[in-house]
């Protein structure tokens, strides 16, 4: 049976999720921006909290652990690559790893690009990938400390994932993204119906995220490095992808 997921908003543009398992009653949370959101979701839906899931260090992303391990137990997992500036970690993993919620297991994938050591969550059964800062709903995370060919390696591996599989990304900066995405594909007409989706979506105060990963890479230009209308769009015809991405990394840094 596929988790439960639920969407939690947090801080002004954050989002954290829990994935509850209903056989065995265990509760993931992944990522965990603030503390008071999503202890008012647990309580609310009579969950305990059993395990937290850490994608990477940035405060954005943790801050709220320590208010909520004071009323939940729970085992937290992150990269052992960033352990050394994570909260303390009770099972350290690494690209390969596997473990499980309940009767789902949970592939671990080093997508590191935004940062060094930052991890994506597959849960193949709930068709479903936690990629925080990595792939994002049109977008990407910026690069603050890996390279463009390193994100490119990392957001072409979560490409790799079935085209089913639902994307839970770290912040709603969609509607911003797809304002920068036209411009570099603006003849996409997939993209321009999902801008008028996202506008709708907005302002009726509904978030965009989760997204499918085959919306992710019929609209997501970040993804999109070997289509040869945005290659032919940047004067890149037949240029490494690689390289093709990091220009749309570095317009969109000047956007």
């Amino acid at each position: 049976m596929p988790l439960e997921i639920v969407t939690i908003p947090c801080l002004s543009d954050n989002y954290a999720f829990l994935a509850h398992d209903a056989t065995s009653g265990q509760t993931a949370l992944i990522d965990a921006p603030e503390a008071g959101p999503i202890l008012v979701e647990l309580d609310a839906r009579g969950w305990t909290l059993s395990h937290v899931l850490l994608t990477h260090h940035h405060w954005d992303h943790v801050d709220g652990l320590a208010g909520i391990l004071e009323r939940h137990h729970a085992k937290v997992i992150g990269a052992s690559a960033d352990a050394h500036r994570l909260p303390p970690l009770d099972l350290q993993v690494a690209e390969g790893d596997s473990f499980q919620i309940g009767d789902e297991p949970v592939q671990v994938l080093d997508v590191s690009g935004h940062t060094v050591g930052h991890i994506a969550f597959y849960m193949p059964q709930s068709a479903a990938v936690f990629t925080a800062d990595s792939l994002m709903a049109l977008g990407c995370g910026r690069l603050f400390e890996g390279t463009a060919p390193q994100m490119w390696q990392s957001l072409s591996k979560l490409a790799a994932l079935p085209d089913e599989t639902i994307v839970y990304s770290g912040h709603e900066y969609t509607q911003s993204n797809a304002k920068f995405a036209i411009t570099v594909d603006p003849g996409n007409a997939a993209l321009q119906q999902r801008i008028s989706d996202i506008d709708t979506a907005r302002a009726a105060g509904k978030p965009t995220v989760p997204s499918s990963l085959a919306l992710e890479k019929a609209t997501n230009p970040f993804l999109r490095a070997t289509d040869p209308a945005i290659q032919g769009h940047l004067g890149m015809e037949n240029v490494e992808p690689a390289a093709v991405f990091a220009e749309i990394r570095a317009r969109k840094d000047r956007f």
